[in-house]
């Protein structure tokens, strides 16, 4: 009786398993297809770059080529520079056939509204700095543990050499802000422009 049933048991597993073979190639089939859709309506993920993608690369041996040293140094000093990267791009927007900037009305607004947005946050962010500053100072005064003090100290002295920096920022953007103007007037750039 063991050994039937034992027999019996083995082939409803095996019908099972043949049974639900197909049931699950056709929904790992209705999957894919339903996946495709998806991919499809999609938007493009991140690009993949190769060794083929890199300037020098090809996927072959040998040393890669090095890079052009000009371009390097200008991204880098773009990455240093945050208001570099407005006027630059306003400025590469605006070539003409012969590489050199069109000075239209577009160019010198942007430029203009980019250096006043600059200006404008160095402000906010000085006097959010200086708001911090003064809860700083009142949570150092009201503080009677050594150690907590301390450390309130050392974020107002790293918050008041930022407000320093931000102090000189500020400076440097309204000298720009002028040097700008300045550049327009001798240009004979109509007022209305630099709106």
């Amino acid at each position: 009786m063991g050994i039937m049933l034992a027999r019996t048991l083995s082939i409803i597993i095996a019908l099972t398993a043949l049974v639900a073979a197909p049931l699950r190639a056709q929904s790992l089939a209705d999957l894919a297809r339903q996946e495709a859709e998806r991919r499809k309506d999609a938007p493009e993920g991140p690009r993949v770059i190769t060794n083929k993608d890199l300037p020098g690369g090809g996927g072959g041996g040998g040393a890669p080529r090095a890079a052009s040293p000009a371009k390097p140094a200008a991204d880098a000093q773009a990455s240093k520079d945050p208001k570099s990267d407005a006027t630059s791009a306003t400025a590469s927007d605006t070539k003409g056939k012969d590489g050199d900037a069109v000075k239209d009305q577009k160019y010198w607004a942007g430029r203009q509204k980019d250096l006043n947005e600059q200006l404008a946050r160095d402000q906010i962010y000085s006097e959010a700095l200086q708001s911090r500053i003064n809860a700083l100072t009142s949570d150092f005064i009201n503080r009677d543990d050594p150690a907590q003090r301390a450390v309130i100290a050392n974020d107002r002295q790293k918050s008041t050499d930022e407000l320093e920096r931000l102090k000189k920022a500020i400076a440097d953007d309204k000298k720009a802000i002028e040097d700008f103007q300045e550049e327009a007037r001798r240009a004979s750039v109509p007022p209305g422009w630099l709106r």
